[in-house]
């Protein structure tokens, strides 16, 4: 299942995070060199997560007027378009308008990958696709800087854009050529698409309680790349270090995508949503007791671990509650909710260190993490009928009954 995918979903998935990982580390050196303040340099970081905020509802009426591989197309082709603006535009103007409509793209590739993952793939497999899907983000971003290393090192700190735009040129051949394994079949009727007012009322109950799990998940997650260099500073430690511990950590978090996928298939999403969420929280909230570089790694991995074990936990869940007759709207304000949590999540331990020690605002921070845990236990089975270990087992029996029959 996962190779007949792979040309169409994991590999163009791949490649087009190459490109945002490319361009990550010199975002804020560029902006810097064109004389913005370091606060202003931090800010240039966050514009593609308040693009994605604001690109995840269009991206769900995109993906239904043009379908999943034309809404990929198009957010391709923009998105080189867009970084091109910041290859050859060296002005601060440029480079924040270039970073929002790259957000507002990666929403719309995002969501029309995970839409089509869940149409095609048995419910009995999902995980395993969408952890897969996770998995592939999650290399494509880590390859991503090693190889605009070389172009830098060649051309300076601006080839990063270049490599950034040869990804997303090799994503669009992909998507041109290679066809998908099926057509999704679950697009509202014309007259229903994009209505997500409607969405959100007949589920509101559902968004109000599962939902706002979803948003600590997302803020915990989030947070988890912030607090680690803020408090790696605070004791001191060199960037060398600081860097050799999250290459490690990183290393730890790829190597888990697909037996996380495996685990929630065969004993239900609560076996990793829950002790993903407890890892990651109480690694979070051990960081201010770690002074040295043993325990600050210690800290690292096991926040690494809960991360990593997690993979695809949050795509996988929104595609068991969501409607079969219009997922993909659905999946836009699930996702809405889940990039709000990662936006808000790194504002929280430095919010709180303005009146108070930096080490309570990463407590507290990691606290959200026990709190996504509780509310996932107690509120998924109620949504989900692939939560527990009798659920997915049930499934199971269904499915291989039907193989039986037919």
């Amino acid at each position: 299942m996962l190779r007949r995918i792979a040309p169409s979903a994991l590999l163009p998935a791949l490649i087009y995070e190459i490109g945002n990982g490319a361009i990550a580390p010199v975002l804020a050196l560029i902006a810097i060199s064109e004389g913005a303040s370091t606060a202003i340099a931090g800010l240039m970081l966050s514009l593609s997560g308040i693009g994605r905020i604001l690109g995840d509802v269009p991206a769900a009426w995109l993906a239904n007027k043009l379908g999943d591989r034309r809404a990929m197309m198009v957010a391709a082709a923009v998105t080189g378009l867009a970084l091109g603006l910041n290859w050859a535009v060296p002005e601060l103007w440029a480079m924040t308008v270039a970073q929002l409509i790259i957000g507002a793209c990666n929403a719309t590739f995002y969501l029309a990958r995970q839409t089509y993952v869940s149409a095609v793939v048995r419910v009995d497999l999902r995980a395993r696709a969408l952890s897969t899907l996770a998995g592939a983000h999650r290399v494509g971003l880590f390859l991503g800087p090693f190889i605009a290393a070389v172009a830098i090192g060649l051309w300076g700190a601006r080839a990063a854009f270049g490599v950034a735009i040869a990804a997303t040129l090799c994503v669009g051949v992909l998507l041109l050529t290679v066809p998908d394994e099926e057509e999704a079949t679950d697009r509202p009727r014309e007259e229903d698409q994009g209505r997500v007012s409607a969405m959100y009322t007949a589920h509101k109950d559902l968004f109000w309680t599962l939902g706002v799990a979803v948003l600590l998940v997302g803020a915990v997650r989030g947070a988890r790349q912030t607090v680690l260099p803020l408090w790696a500073g605070h004791i001191g430690m060199s960037a060398t270090e600081t860097s050799l511990i999250f290459g490690v950590a990183n290393a730890v978090d790829m190597s888990l995508f697909y037996p996380a996928g495996h685990v929630m298939d065969r004993f239900g999403r609560l076996a990793v949503a829950v002790p993903a969420m407890l890892f990651l929280g109480a690694g979070m909230m051990l960081l201010p007791a770690s002074h040295g570089i043993v325990l600050l790694g210690a800290s690292a991995i096991v926040m690494s671990f809960g991360n990593g074990i997690g993979s695809g936990i949050m795509m996988t869940i929104g595609s068991d509650v969501a409607p079969p007759g219009d997922r993909t709207t659905f999946l836009s304000l699930w996702r809405l909710l889940s990039d709000s949590g990662n936006a808000l999540g790194p504002l929280i331990p430095a919010l709180i260190a303005g009146f108070a020690p930096l080490g309570l605002g990463i407590v507290v921070t990691g606290a959200l993490g026990l709190g996504a845990a509780g509310g996932l236990a107690r509120w998924l089975p109620r949504f989900s009928t692939y939560a527990t270990v009798r659920m997915a087992r049930e499934h199971q029996r269904r499915l291989a009954a039907a193989d039986s029959a037919g």
